[in-house]
């Protein structure tokens, strides 16, 4: 056929390679090569024919692929392998192919091996679960995976992910059943429960890789005892200047610097509502200062900040400030703090003190020393070398910036470039700041720095972590926000049947004022929202539709046009188009400066949702003597036997103790005049409304409604 001789000389020039009479060219090689070379798939049938080829010594066999139907020759370093033993009884085992490249279907999917599982009719994907996937596993086309979603209500982009539940049901629908997974580094894919940690540090570190780190000192006390202005005085600055009413609104990091030794201090607000701050800032802390006027003494939040520290296990130092006042009366002070459980040392006890003034600056070196001398004696210490450990003690939106959180770096070295977790989101760390506004590298332990690299606004209170790769610090995050979202989705309690009674009773529930709150620092959303939430009443209840810093957004008013919120702003500006579309939705925007201003409009708020409670008065009764026949109805005769009766007032007829009629006095005369009221021991006629059947022995009880605002 003219097929074969035309392949003849091919097949001359394989066999001429084959008996090594006649040595190929490199280009004349390459171009067999080229065209004889089979496809991936089929490298296992052209092992076989070349096995074939040597047994029977047999020219190589022309074979036609499936799509062409052209001649294509096995592969020239196929054939080229040695010749294989005779066969014996048993066929020997073919010899192990040369490494190749995998076929295109299982590169595309590399995991495919790590997904099989014993059961074909389980699938098991480890999130996020997106349709393209999904549809794969199952055999069908996105567009399939797609239909079965809109009839489940779920509308997802095509590279959504899908939630684990929704996916079961899909796989469902098909006749299989679906199980979530996550990755074991060591096995693959399983079904497993462990889930990568964060790095903890070590119990006890090394002592060689110990060193002296400098003390976080807190600043604790009671409103306008000159914290703020103490700390002021050290750093030669002006805090106070810039808060509103010279009250501290969030937590400040500040550096300073005494014979050579660095001091890291944290400025807490010393008003009530912050309470959980002070709290936090004295878990974090080495030292706390118990500022304490010498004119006013011990104070509510004195007491409290006390409480913290001592809770904490904390080194106490106070600071007897103000004694440059005239009404100082230091003497008293220590009193006091002696009935608080500290001793001071010239009374016998172990709480050291100094007499300081922050307007003069009279005492602040004896105060210094005593926190150099307290951090000595504490020896403070921590490996630099260690995983990096922060604590977040502020977290907020600064614009040109992104998202920011002040930390206090209590282990190991921040760098920039780390990836970390923090709380349940993961990030990299993009540039650090200083408590001097300088941009810096690296952060040591117990240095305040602002970092930026955040994906999310963190928690005042979350611990940032190092962690070795994003991809570890991505998987990490991915775990713990599934942890949550299962928390919000489980419920909290079972309703009982009293408060289903409760609700039936109040017509369905309390009125609720619905609150859009934004401020500077996450700090403060923390506080401000606890006492708002802490403001008491069975009748009306606060609920944020958004607590969060920042500024107000274009997309808060139109959530507060759509819910029939407020829009509440602690120390924030108003974005430029928020302004437009607050005028344009009629939305109100109330902004604050000052704790004590909000909170009082938002309870007066409460109170203005409720609506004023109506309150009947008893002012008089009269007897019906005899019933008078009128030309238009009748009218009754009757005698005041105590009170008044008032002609505006309302009135009922009572009759054997049953209320008969109620309505307006229309008639009130006292013989042929029209009068406004007639008192007690004397005679009138009454009429009222429509009512014509009075009856003698009836009683006219006269009272008046009278509108009563409620309480909380």
């Amino acid at each position: 056929m003219p097929q074969n001789s035309d392949s003849a000389p091919e097949k001359r020039k394989v066999l001429d390679l084959l008996d090594g009479s006649k040595k190929p060219s490199r280009r004349e090689r390459q171009r067999l090569e080229a065209q004889a070379a089979p496809p991936a798939s089929k490298i296992d049938a052209a092992k076989a024919n070349a096995l074939d080829l040597f047994a029977e010594e047999k020219k190589p066999k022309v074979r036609k692929t499936a799509r062409s139907g052209k001649n294509v020759l096995p592969s020239i370093s196929k054939l080229l392998e040695p010749e294989p033993e005779p066969v014996q009884e048993k066929a020997p085992e073919p010899a192990p192919a040369e490494p190749v490249a995998a076929p295109a279907e299982v590169t595309a999917d590399s995991s495919s091996e790590e997904y099989a599982s014993d059961d074909p009719k389980l699938i098991v994907i480890k999130p996020p679960i997106l349709v393209p996937e999904l549809a794969a596993r199952l055999g069908l086309k996105p567009f399939n995976v797609m239909a079965d979603l809109i009839k489940l209500g779920v509308f997802p982009a095509p590279n959504q992910p899908l939630e684990p539940e929704i996916a079961a049901k899909v796989c469902e629908i098909h006749g299989f059943s679906f199980e979530r997974e996550k990755r074991d580094k060591d096995k693959g894919f399983h079904k497993v429960e462990e889930v990568i940690k964060e790095p903890e540090a070590p119990a006890e570190e090394p002592e060689e890789l110990l060193k002296t780190r400098p003390p976080i000192i807190t600043i604790m006390g009671h409103v306008d005892h000159g914290k703020t202005s103490l700390l002021d005085y050290l750093r030669k600055t002006r805090i106070t200047a810039g808060e509103a009413g010279g009250i501290t609104q969030h937590i400040g990091a500040y550096q300073v610097k005494h014979q050579d030794q660095l001091l890291t201090f944290l400025d807490t607000p010393g008003h009530a509502i912050f309470s959980d701050m002070r709290a936090r800032g004295a878990d974090i802390t080495d030292i706390v200062v118990i500022v304490v006027a010498a004119n006013d003494g011990i104070m509510p939040q004195t007491k409290e900040a006390i409480q913290h520290a001592k809770k904490a296990n904390k080194t106490i130092i106070v600071a007897i400030n103000k004694i440059d006042l005239s009404s100082a009366n230091v003497e008293r002070v220590k009193t006091q703090l002696a009935e608080n459980g500290l001793q001071t040392t010239d009374y016998g006890g172990d709480t050291e003190f100094a007499e300081v003034s922050a307007l003069t600056g009279k005492g602040m070196d004896d105060l210094l020393d005593l926190m150099i001398l307290q951090a000595e004696v504490l020896e403070l210490k921590a490996n630099p070398k260690a995983t990096a450990r922060a604590s977040v003690i502020e977290a907020r939106v600064v614009p040109g910036r992104g998202t920011t959180a002040t930390v206090i770096v209590e282990s190991g070295t921040l760098k920039v470039g780390t990836p970390f977790i923090c709380g349940p989101y993961a990030g990299k760390i993009r540039s650090m700041i200083n408590d001097r506004g300088e941009t810096i590298k690296t952060a040591p332990p117990g240095s305040p720095v602002e970092v930026i690299g955040f994906e999310e606004l963190p928690h005042v209170g979350d611990h940032l972590t190092e962690m070795k790769n994003e991809r570890e610090a991505k998987s990490l995050a991915s775990e713990r926000q599934e942890e949550q979202r299962l928390k919000r989705l489980r419920p909290q309690h079972r309703n009982r049947m009293e408060d289903l009674y409760s609700m039936v009773n109040e017509g369905g529930g309390k009125a609720q004022l619905k609150i859009i709150l934004k401020c500077d620092v996450q700090g403060s959303v923390e506080a401000i929202k606890k006492a708002i939430l802490a403001i008491e009443s069975n009748k009306v209840e606060s609920t944020f539709i958004t607590a969060a810093a920042g500024p107000v957004t274009e997309s808060d008013i139109a959530f507060a046009a759509s819910t029939g919120a407020v829009v509440m702003g602690f120390n924030v500006k108003v974005e430029a188009k928020a302004v437009k579309a607050a005028k344009a939705a009629s939305v109100e925007v109330k902004l604050y400066s000052v704790v004590y201003e909000l909170i009082d409009q938002v309870r007066e708020a409460m109170l203005g949702l409720l609506e004023p409670l109506t309150r009947e008065t008893v002012i008089g009764h009269a007897e019906v003597r005899q019933v008078f026949k009128l030309s238009r109805g009748r009218a009754a005769g009757s005698f005041v036997t105590d009170g008044r009766i008032h002609r505006k007032a309302h009135a009922r007829v009572i009759r054997g103790g049953i209320p008969v009629f109620d309505g307006k006095m229309s008639t009130l005369r006292r013989f042929q005049d029209e009068v406004e009221e007639v008192r007690q021991n004397y005679e009138c006629g009454i009429r009222l409304g429509e009512f014509n059947e009075y009856q003698e022995g009836d009683v006219i009880e006269c009272y008046k409604l009278e509108k009563v605002p409620q309480s909380l």
